[in-house]
């Protein structure tokens, strides 16, 4: 007897699958840290060359701000604000300290330069960055 899978007339890459997107804080620094180790962490802006000067990638594919990379894995882009990404982004923030202060308001974009001063700390490394993101995961998990 032989099984065969019924495929759909259309099926959607991974990428774009909702299933794929991650529906918890955790979840999205998880997401996060794997989209860095996989395109690099990128210090100054969102991605390296925002405005498509000289770059013909999509933004997603290209070096990304820890911002950047936690709203991409959310809304599938780096520049797309959801209630999930800036909680998330609020959650970090709420963790990491820069020049010896924490995070002095709540306000959105505060919170977000925040999170990026930290990542553009000089000599501030990929795996520092995912080491952050892994742990604010798990401390996220274990407060729920």
């Amino acid at each position: 007897m032989t099984t065969s899978l019924q495929i759909r007339s259309r099926v959607l890459p991974l990428h774009q699958s909702p299933q794929a997107r991650p529906t918890t804080v955790p979840a999205v620094f998880r997401a996060a840290a794997r989209l860095i180790v996989a395109n690099g962490h990128h210090q100054g802006d969102y991605c390296p060359d925002p405005f498509d000067r000289v770059s013909k990638t999509s933004h997603a594919n290209r070096p990304l701000s820890i911002v950047a990379a936690i709203r991409c894995v959310v809304s599938g882009s780096p520049h797309r604000e959801t209630p999930l990404a800036e909680a998330a982004v609020k959650t970090l923030a709420d963790r990491l300290v820069v020049d010896g202060e924490p995070a002095w308001n709540d306000e959105p974009f505060w919170l977000e330069t925040h999170v990026a001063n930290w990542g553009d700390v000089e000599g501030r490394t990929v795996e520092s960055v995912v080491a952050v993101l892994e742990a604010a995961a798990d401390a996220n998990e274990v407060a729920a």
